[in-house]
């Protein structure tokens, strides 16, 4: 497909250098050649943007589902150990 449209925006070049003033070639340039080119090639990725945002997506959604079931799964060491600290902390804060 990129050959293709390299090939046109040559045509398209030589064209607009046969034009009689520079603003005619750059009209040329632009509106046969670099307009058409950038809408079909615009059009052309339409099919390989929707599949790499799904594969984002689905990607994401596994990072969340894995992370949730982490969350799920936290040791009961981690509960007593953190009540124990508090416990020690507010002893050796109280003055009396």
């Amino acid at each position: 497909m990129h050959i293709a449209a390299v090939g046109w925006i040559y045509v398209v070049l030589m064209m607009a250098i046969t034009e009689d003033s520079v603003v005619a070639g750059i009209m040329t340039f632009l509106f046969y050649g670099v307009l058409p080119v950038a809408i079909i090639m615009y059009l052309a990725g339409t099919g390989n943007r929707k599949r790499r945002r799904a594969q984002e997506q689905a990607a994401s959604h596994e990072r969340n589902h894995a992370q949730k079931v982490s969350a799920n799964e936290t040791p009961a060491n981690t509960t007593t150990s953190s009540s124990t600290d508090s416990a020690s902390k507010t002893e050796s804060t109280n003055p009396n």
